[in-house]
């Protein structure tokens, strides 16, 4: 008897040592948003989309309104073409826009939709116009670095000629 109690409490812990694994798995994949609502299909151009990636989340005013089903570039335009999936319970006026947003200093990227005043909303399968790219942390620092080197080798210039002037007769 008391073996297969203890048979029993084995067994259930390793039933939930396996859901909390695949729950991890599903976490870490981004793959435990999937929702079975109906969505319509949305495109987006981007100059630079950052480290953005499918099925990232689609925010509006801080509420999940649906995600990126897929990222390609444009042979022709060479620019970034995103279509998302959004629920159909949100609709967007035709003037909205879209940013590229990262949560936290260095968390994952996700777009952000900013709704406009239009009066005609976007058609399924429409294309947003107002983008703006994702901001690159790695652009941010080259050129934070590169502007204090420049800062420092115009004064470092400009201290050695006056320095030289003064050693003149």
């Amino acid at each position: 008897m008391r073996k297969t109690t203890l048979d029993y409490w084995v067994g259930v812990f390793v039933v939930l040592g396996a859901i909390a694994l695949l729950f991890l798995a599903l976490k870490v994949g981004n793959m435990n948003a999937f929702s079975f609502s109906r969505t319509y299909p949305l495109e987006l151009t981007f100059n630079n989309i950052g480290s953005l990636k499918p099925r990232a989340p689609v925010k509006s005013a801080g509420v999940s309104v649906g995600r990126i089903a897929r990222i390609q570039l444009d042979n022709t335009s060479y620019q970034a073409r995103v279509r998302l999936d959004i629920d159909q319970r949100y609709q967007f006026p035709r003037d909205s826009s879209a940013k590229i947003l990262t949560a936290g200093l260095l968390g994952e990227q996700y777009i952000g939709i900013t709704p406009g005043s239009d009066e005609q909303m976007l058609p399924p399968g429409g294309t947003m116009t107002m983008t703006q790219s994702a901001i690159v942390l790695e652009n941010l620092v080259s050129q934070f670095l590169y502007s204090k080197a420049a800062g420092a080798g115009g004064a470092k210039s400009a201290t050695d000629t006056s320095a030289s002037d003064k050693n003149r007769p």
